[in-house]
């Protein structure tokens, strides 16, 4: 089928912001006695919803402590992306798919708080936001990209997901929607065997550009 939308991650995927999210998770557990490491952030937080990731590991919190820490880790995360600039040849890419008529989506588990922030300050303007803190299930489900192909209009075989991580990875193959990998915080064989059918370091990566070559939609 012809080549009809890009679909987007957004923490680690338009950006490189997973070491800062790690760096304020990190900072708001250490206060209730969570020393945790890089390898803890990716086997235990990484790619997942953040009332399910506070409940698993703080679950002595009630509901609105949960809810209080959540908003100060977000704030302490927008405090450190304030420099952060997108991915190079990202860019590149959204001319390349605009020239060509394609639908561009956002799909995060990201705050709909943070998802503005940064698509403001990167000045980027999406045809569709979905957000799975809008839907009954987030990634790794694949409802998010669902979602976005309903809003779409289109098929999965249409559409081309871009990810960071195995969960994302997991809900947009899930959704039946081939897969690019972005290397930027977890290492391209745990991404693969998520089901990324390629994996590059950032959109200026040759064999992207050979993908979209051989995929063309003009």
């Amino acid at each position: 089928m012809k080549l009809k939308a890009l679909l987007f991650d957004l923490d680690g995927t338009l950006a490189d912001t997973d070491r800062l999210h790690e760096q304020a998770w990190l900072e708001g557990l250490a206060q209730y006695g969570l020393l945790g490491d890089h390898h803890y952030y990716q086997t235990q937080i990484s790619g997942g919803l953040n009332p399910e990731i506070v409940r698993r590991l703080l679950p002595q919190l009630s509901q609105a402590e949960g809810e209080a820490f959540l908003e100060q880790k977000e704030a302490r995360f927008r405090e450190l992306a304030g420099g952060v600039r997108p991915l190079p040849g990202l860019g590149e890419l959204w001319d390349w798919a605009r020239s060509r008529g394609l639908w561009l989506a956002l799909v995060s588990n990201a705050p709909r708080v943070n998802a503005l922030h940064l698509l403001e300050q990167f000045n980027l303007a999406f045809d569709r936001i979905v957000l799975s803190e809008e839907l009954p299930a987030g990634k790794p489900d694949p409802l998010p990209y669902r979602t976005a192909l309903q809003q779409l209009g289109i098929e999965a075989e249409e559409a081309v997901a871009f990810e960071d991580s195995p969960s994302g990875i997991r809900s947009a193959v899930g959704a039946g929607i081939r897969t690019v990998a972005l290397t930027t915080g977890h290492p391209a064989d745990s991404l693969e065997k998520a089901g990324a059918l390629l994996c590059i370091a950032d959109f200026g990566d040759q064999c992207l550009w050979d993908w979209l070559r051989n995929h063309d939609p003009l």
